[in-house]
C-alpha cells in the first residue's frame, strides 16, 4: 500500500506498513495530511494564471475549510485530550502530540493566508476594487451609508450589556460579533457590551459606485460609526471582533436532546 509522506510541505511516496504493525514513520498523519491539502488550495490563490477574483475565491475556500477542520478534526482531538486518551495513531503520535503539531501548522497556514490576502488586496486596488475603513469615507458616502444603516442594518441588531448579574449571551456557531468597552459621556460609568452581527447581513457593504471604481466597507467598520445609535450616551473606549467555532458533534447532540424533549412533551 502506498502512502504520501510530508517533507517540508511536500509529499513523497512511501510504502506503508500493514495495520497490524510496522514502523510508524511509514504512516502519514491523517490530520496533518488534510492541512497540507488545504495549503495546496491556498497556493492556488497565488497562481497568477487564474483570474483575480478566482484567486480570491480560493483564499475564501481555504478559510472555510479551516473552520470545518476545527469543528471536526481539532475538536475531536481536543476531546480525546480532555478524556486523557493516550492511544497512538498509526504514525505513532498521541492525541496531545497530534494537537500540538496541528496547531503549529495552523499558525503557519494562517500567516500565509494573511500574506495572500494582502497581496490580493493590492491587486484588487489596482483594478479599482477597494475595501476601505470608516476614515476613508467621503461626505457623500457617509450620507448614503447612514441611510443604509438606518434602513437595513439597525433594525436587525440587538445590543447586549454584559455584567455578572446576567448569564453570558449565547453566540451561534460561526457567529460574528463585536465586543465593546463603553464609557458614559456624562458620569464616566463604564460598561461591557456585546453586539452580534447576524449572518443575514452581508460581510461587506458595497458603496455607491464611482466611475470605474468599486468600494466596499466591512460591516463592523460601518457599525462602529453608529455605536451612539445603539448605546445612546456612551462612547467607545475599546472594541474588537471575534467569531465562535464550536465542536460540530456538540451541536448534533444538543439538537438531538431538544428533539427528544419535544417528543416527550407531545
Amino acid at each position: 500500500m502506498t502512502e504520501l509522506k510530508p517533507v517540508q510541505n511536500e509529499f513523497i511516496s512511501v510504502e506503508a506498513a500493514s495495520p497490524d504493525g510496522g514502523n510508524p514513520d511509514r504512516f502519514v498523519n491523517r490530520e496533518f495530511s488534510w492541512l497540507q491539502f488545504n495549503r495546496r488550495v491556498l497556493e492556488e490563490s497565488l497562481n497568477e494564471h487564474h483570474p483575480l477574483l478566482e484567486r480570491v475565491r480560493f483564499l475564501s475556500i481555504s478559510a472555510a475549510n479551516l473552520d470545518e477542520f476545527f469543528m471536526v478534526r481539532v475538536a475531536g482531538l481536543a476531546g480525546q485530550v480532555r478524556e486523557g486518551i493516550a492511544l497512538k495513531s498509526p504514525d505513532g503520535r498521541t492525541p496531545e502530540q497530534q494537537l500540538e503539531q496541528l496547531l503549529r501548522e495552523v499558525e503557519r497556514l494562517q500567516e500565509d493566508q494573511q500574506k495572500s490576502l494582502s497581496t490580493l488586496m493590492e491587486l484588487l486596488n489596482k483594478e479599482g476594487i477597494e475595501s476601505i475603513t470608516r476614515d476613508a469615507l467621503t461626505k457623500d458616502e457617509r450620507t448614503w451609508l447612514e441611510e443604509h444603516f438606518q434602513d437595513q442594518v439597525f433594525p436587525v441588531l440587538t445590543p447586549l450589556s454584559i455584567d455578572p448579574a446576567h448569564p453570558f449571551p449565547f453566540i451561534p456557531n460561526l457567529g460574528f460579533s463585536m465586543a465593546l468597552q463603553l464609557r458614559h459621556r456624562k458620569n464616566g460609568e463604564e460598561m461591557s457590551a456585546l453586539l452580534r452581527l447576524p449572518v443575514a447581513l452581508r460581510r461587506f457593504i458595497r458603496l455607491p459606485d464611482r466611475r470605474h471604481h468599486v468600494r466596499f466597507i466591512p460591516l463592523e467598520e460601518a457599525v462602529g460609526l453608529y455605536i451612539g445609535k445603539l448605546f445612546p450616551g456612551y462612547e467607545v473606549k475599546g472594541s474588537g471582533t471575534f467569531r465562535i467555532i464550536r465542536d460540530s458533534d456538540i451541536e448534533v447532540e444538543e439538537e438531538s436532546e431538544d428533539s427528544c424533549a419535544c417528543s416527550r412533551r407531545r
